[in-house]
């Protein structure tokens, strides 16, 4: 076992560059942290660049650096999709052919809207794509009054339910996401997650979603990194939306975070506890807040302050530890629509105990991650992803 501890931090949606095949997935010239660093005045990342990030990468506004501190490259997507189920679970050594359904143009299909009707006992209202602060917006207080159920997709695979905790009720927006959950498992139907979105507040004051939130997901359909690591009596601990992409499964112990700031928080306060195994991070903000809007400079905002929680979570870090930084897909912010862009994502890697840096081969799957963490904890191997550990010293 070459590292004791390995740190997994996912920039949710933080591509570096098209895809070959991008142009079937309805992208053409995307570039996440490409054209969100061109399209803001100003752009500092000091601990993403001293570890490679614009040796890596053309970023605006930021320079390579002669000597970085890490190992840094590119990782190609070999599943069928550009989801957030999709990169997370190929990372971990799972290849999705058949791409998990989306909705994002038409809304569900009126034969699924009755049948949730008749299951739950609620009226549907929305069924549309929107933003959880739009739909709320518009349909909170009439949900409220009426007892009728909001649901709406995005431009992920998801079916979300929201309902007010106190008129609504949890236990029964709990209910009725089950009965959600079941119905979507038909293939016609088959979304990545369902997810309670419950909310409080009035129009008057303003509707404010609660931690109550509770995710549906499907669960993997084989045996992934994870659940090799936990088997052999690894420590694997997620921080984040982890726990619900992967059902729960391969997980031992789970932290869920209220913003990207808080999931950062929280890792660095991981980083300060003896463990041995794997931390799994997913910072969401960067996707939810400002890639699906459309707002480069939020977006950059995010970045540097996730650029200075890294330089702490660095200094907690100890000779056997290893930092690994990547993306599950990209959400270009200057993209046209609010889908996901289908991009490569960076492999970034350090460790106190590196003597050398430098450029990593181009990764022909996201699963050279997990590929990486099973070679080094000596447990099985994915059936897809070669290992790098050697690369790295």
């Amino acid at each position: 076992m070459k590292y004791k501890r390995i740190f997994i931090v996912i920039i949710d949606s933080c591509g570096v560059g098209e895809m070959p095949d991008c142009k079937k997935f309805g992208d053409e010239n995307v570039d996440t942290l490409g054209h969100l660093s061109a399209a803001v005045e100003s752009f500092k990342i000091e601990n993403l660049q001293k570890l490679g990030i614009a040796n890596l990468h053309k970023v605006t506004h930021v320079e390579p650096v002669k000597e970085p501190l890490g190992y840094y490259g590119k990782l190609m997507e070999i599943s069928n999709g550009k989801d957030t189920m999709t990169g997370h679970w190929e990372i971990m050594g799972l290849k999705i052919e058949k791409p998990f359904k989306t909705f994002t143009d038409t809304g569900f299909p009126k034969e699924l809207i009755d049948e949730l009707e008749k299951r739950c006992g609620h009226k549907v209202v929305g069924n549309k794509s929107a933003s959880g602060t739009e739909i709320l917006d518009e349909l909170g207080e009439h949900q409220m009054k009426t007892n009728d159920m909001i649901v709406y997709t995005s431009a992920d695979s998801v079916l979300q339910i929201c309902g007010h905790e106190e008129t609504f009720g949890l236990d029964e927006l709990y209910r009725c996401c089950e009965i959600a959950r079941e119905l979507t498992l038909a293939d016609e139907y088959k979304v990545g997650r369902v997810i309670a979105r419950p909310y409080v507040g009035t129009h008057a004051k303003g509707f404010v979603r609660t931690s109550n939130r509770h995710d549906y997901a499907l669960k993997p359909f084989g045996k992934t990194v994870l659940d090799s690591l936990k088997e052999q009596g690894f420590d694997v601990i997620s921080v984040g939306k982890i726990r619900d992409i992967f059902d729960g499964e391969g997980i031992s112990e789970a932290y869920k975070s209220k913003s990207s700031v808080h999931g950062m928080e929280q890792t660095i306060e991981i980083a300060q506890k003896d463990f041995t195994g794997l931390c799994f991070v997913n910072l969401v903000d960067f996707d939810a807040l400002w890639g699906h809007r459309r707002n480069p400079k939020g977006y950059a905002n995010e970045l540097e302050k996730f650029d200075i929680l890294l330089g702490e979570l660095m200094n907690q870090l100890h000779e056997d530890d290893l930092l690994i930084i990547s993306a599950d897909h990209g959400n270009d912010p200057t993209a046209k629509g609010s889908d996901h862009t289908r991009e490569m994502v960076p492999m970034i890697c350090y460790s106190p105990s590196f003597k050398g840096h430098g450029k990593l081969p181009l990764g022909q799957s996201f699963a050279v991650i997990g590929a990486t963490i099973a070679d080094n904890f000596g447990v099985e191997m994915p059936i897809i992803g070669e290992s790098y550990l050697d690369y790295l010293k």
